[in-house]
């Protein structure tokens, strides 16, 4: 959105002296005019801010060709010069490999409880298969993403991710949290974003409007209602969450595709099913 150049050319810095050069870069401009870039840096810009999600679906069109698509936040920082080099290994090793989470951690080396993608996130270096991954750096395989589709553009931002696993481990994908493979991220809290109570609770709707079998989508927004009832101490956050919710129930949210209840007891063998 070009509010963070000193991170962004960072960032650039830390893919550049990769030991593994990226074939492609894409850089997407959210509504903004981005900065002088160096020449194996293609960038986009949008007329309008698009959210996480339409700016990544603008940016996949211009990797078509790739076999292995990495995102990574602007503010985000590549520490180790051989984080291309892994994620290559991997899918090169792994034909069923559709998704690779990083880990990502704060500048004194912290990972925050939110960004472990499991429900016992106590260990943020207990790697393996899970259910989800994080936004701020990962690596999706073309070929899946051509089996299961783009970002959902209706999300705008929150809970993409979760979208994108659920159908990948629906196809028979597998998804893999690495932490050896860190990105480097300013610690930050979610509730910064001024519509942040209203999308997460909308987008949890659209989830289950989306992909759970009709028998779970009680349980799973149950549960949710329930914890953010319990969690949160803004009274003006938690009336904007539950407009959200009501706003999850009246908006269009894309195609609803429901999961197998083989994917649900796949999710439950990894910790976590579809109702938390």
């Amino acid at each position: 959105m070009g509010t963070r150049p000193k991170e962004l050319a960072e960032l650039l810095a830390s893919v550049e002296m990769q030991t593994v050069k990226a074939t492609k870069v894409v850089l997407v401009g959210q509504g903004c005019a981005l900065p002088e870039l160096p020449s194996w840096v293609e960038g986009v810009e949008l007329a309008e801010n698009l959210g996480v999600t339409g700016g990544r679906n603008v940016a996949l069109d211009h990797l078509r060709d790739m076999d292995v698509v990495i995102d990574l936040d602007d503010d985000g920082l590549l520490v180790a010069d051989d984080v291309l080099a892994r994620i290559a290994a991997l899918y090169e090793g792994d034909p069923d490999l559709g998704i690779v989470g990083l880990r990502i951690a704060d500048e004194t080396g912290v990972t925050q409880r939110r960004h472990v993608p499991r429900l016992r996130a106590g260990d943020p270096m207990r790697g393996g298969e899970v259910t989800g991954f994080l936004g701020g750096g990962h690596a999706l395989s073309s070929e899946m993403l051509e089996q299961v589709g783009g970002w959902p553009d209706s999300f705008f931002f929150a809970h993409e991710e979760t979208d994108m696993a659920w159908r990948a481990l629906d196809a028979g994908w597998r998804v893999l949290y690495v932490p050896e493979l860190l990105l480097q991220h300013p610690r930050t809290s979610p509730t910064r974003h001024s519509f942040f109570y209203r999308v997460n609770a909308r987008n949890r709707v659209y989830l289950a409007r989306r992909h759970l079998p009709a028998l779970l989508v009680p349980l799973y927004l149950g549960v949710w209602v329930a914890l953010t009832v319990a969690r949160t101490r803004d009274t003006a956050g938690l009336k904007a969450w539950f407009a959200g919710f009501a706003e999850g129930w009246r908006t269009p949210c894309g195609r609803r595709k429901p999961m197998r209840w083989r994917t649900v007891w796949t999710m439950t063998r990894l910790g976590r099913p579809p109702i938390i």
